[in-house]
This record gives C-alpha cells, structure tokens and sequence, in this order.
C-alpha cells in the first residue's frame, strides 16, 4: 500500500471536513467579497464598515451550511450555544480581517478597490485558519465529547468519566481544566 493511501485513510474524516468547509468558506468569501465591494466602491461606504457589515452576512450563511453539512457528523450541543460561540468567534475573526485592513489603509497608507480587496483576501485567508481551528475546537465538538448543559454551555459534570477517584467511598469536588479541545472536569477528592 502506498505512504500516500496510507496517509489518505488515517485523515479521510479531516480532509472531508476540509473540503467541505472550504466549499462553504469559498462561497461565504465571495459573499464577503461581493457585499463588500458594493457596499464600498459602489455605495461608498468605508472599508471597515463594508466588510463588518458583508462578514455578518457570509456568516449567517457559513453557519446553518457548517451546521446542517460540514460538521453534521459532530455532535449538536444546542443551536443557541453554537449560534452564540460561532459569532463570537467569527467576530475574532472579523478582527483579525480589519488588522490587515487597517494596516493596509492606515499604515501603508494604501488605499483603493485594489488595496481594499488585497487586504480583505489576505485577512480573510488568515481567519479562516483561525476560524476552522475554533469552530473544531468550541462550536461543533466531537460526538465523543461529554454533553453540553445548553443553558451554560459548560460540559455537564455528571456525564464525565471520574478521573484518578479514590477506591474508597467519599465526597468529590469538581475542578475545571482545559483538555483536548472543550473544558474538561476531573473529580478530586
């Protein structure tokens, strides 16, 4: 069997989630892109202002297609939770969009459609980095993980496995700690 067929098998799920959300990230970025440049070089709003408002947008449409075909498989820990941790996140990510912006038109002093849209491809290319890393690590958690109290979106305590617990009987207090991607909880005497 060759390395490459190898290597294909053991990341098939990962370079299926790939794909998928770079399908649905190429779509949201030609929303973005499409919004944004009539919203700046054709109505004339500020660059900042077009791609905030053009970022709302795509995301509302990469959420339900990330929600309902890319993380599908993933468990579903409540559409409120999600709905609120994806915005957030792509918030960081819009952030991260206008450092590069604000650099480009700020800094450089560059300014322009072409400036404007260089920034915006390469801002955008590095939040995407950021954004799929999140979303795998706080949005669409594994199915494997323990389930989500919808009302804190905290792990629920009583579905985790008790870690190091003492043989003997006694009490238990629950200590919080960061592990493989959602908050974790481990039993301490």
């Amino acid at each position: 069997m060759s390395l490459v067929a190898t290597l294909y098998r053991r990341f098939e799920h990962l370079v299926r989630e790939l794909m998928k959300f770079g399908s649905v990230g190429a779509l949201a970025f030609v929303i973005t892109l499409g919004v944004g440049n009539l919203l700046h070089v054709g109505v004339g709003l500020g660059e900042l202002t077009s791609t905030g408002i053009a970022t709302v947008i795509a995301a509302t449409f990469s959420y339900a297609a990330n929600r309902f075909w890319t993380f599908r498989h993933r468990d579903q820990t409540g559409m409120g939770r999600e709905y609120v941790l994806f915005f957030a996140l792509n918030g960081v990510g819009l952030v991260i969009t206008w450092l590069f912006q604000g650099v480009t038109k700020f800094v450089l002093d560059l300014q322009g459609p072409i400036a404007y849209n260089a920034s915006l491809i390469v801002g955008t290319a590095v939040a995407t980095l950021f954004r799929f890393w999140s979303y795998k690590k706080w949005v669409f958690l594994p199915a494997d993980a323990p389930a989500v109290d919808p009302h804190s979106g905290l792990p629920d305590a009583h579905d985790l496995p008790v870690k190091d617990a003492p043989q003997h009987g006694g009490h238990h207090r629950v200590e919080p700690r960061q592990a493989e991607g959602y908050a974790e909880f481990s039993r301490t005497p």
